[in-house]
C-alpha cells in the first residue's frame, strides 16, 4: 500500500512539474481491468471511454484496439439518430476482448453498454421520436445480441439480401 502511494505521488508531481515518464509495460490484469472499465453500461463508463477515444495517444502503452467499422452494414444515424458513437465503443470492445481471449465471457456485457448507450442518444429527444429512437435502439441491440458474434461476409449477406428480394418478388406475383 505505501509503494503503491509513493507510485501515485511520484505520478502527480510529474504530472504537475510537466515531466514525462518513461514508458512501461501494461500488465494483462491491468489491460482487462481497463477494459471491464471502458465497457460497463453506465453514464461514467461511457464518459471515461469518451475521454480516452478522444485522446487514444495516451493510452499507446494498453495497445488497444480503436477501429471501428461504426454500424457495421446497418446505417450509422438511422432516420437522422447518431448512433456512431454507440458503435464505435461497441467496436472497441469486441476488438479488443477478442484479441485477449476474452470475449465470450464479456460479449452480452458489451451487448448491454451498446444499448445503454443508444438510449442515451435517445434521451435527448422527446415524445415520438424519443419513441422511435428507442424502437430503433432496441432493434440494433437485438440484432447484436443474436448476431454479434457471427462472422458475416459481405457474400453472405448479398446472398440473403437476393433471397429475401427473391421471396418478395414471389410473394407479390
Amino acid at each position: 500500500m505505501v509503494k503503491r502511494s509513493l507510485a501515485i505521488v511520484a505520478l502527480s508531481l510529474a504530472a504537475l512539474l510537466g515531466l514525462t515518464l518513461p514508458a512501461y509495460a501494461v500488465t494483462q490484469e491491468q489491460k482487462l481491468a481497463t477494459l471491464s472499465g471502458f465497457t460497463q453500461p453506465t453514464t461514467v463508463s461511457a464518459s471515461n471511454w469518451l475521454a480516452a477515444w478522444q485522446n487514444q495517444s495516451a493510452w499507446a502503452d494498453y495497445g488497444f484496439d480503436w477501429s471501428t467499422d461504426l454500424c457495421s452494414s446497418s446505417p450509422d444515424q438511422p432516420l437522422g439518430f447518431d448512433f456512431r458513437m454507440p458503435c464505435r465503443r461497441h467496436d472497441f470492445g469486441y476488438r479488443n476482448y477478442k484479441a485477449v481471449s476474452q470475449f465470450p465471457a464479456n460479449k452480452a456485457r458489451i451487448d448491454d453498454s451498446f444499448y445503454f448507450d443508444m438510449r442515451q442518444v435517445c434521451a435527448g429527444y422527446s415524445s415520438a421520436a424519443k419513441a422511435t429512437c428507442n424502437s430503433l435502439a432496441w432493434t440494433y441491440y437485438q440484432a447484436v445480441k443474436q448476431f454479434g458474434a457471427l462472422n458475416v461476409t459481405q457474400t453472405q449477406i448479398e446472398r440473403i439480401r437476393q433471397d429475401a428480394e427473391q421471396a418478395t418478388q414471389n410473394a407479390g406475383a
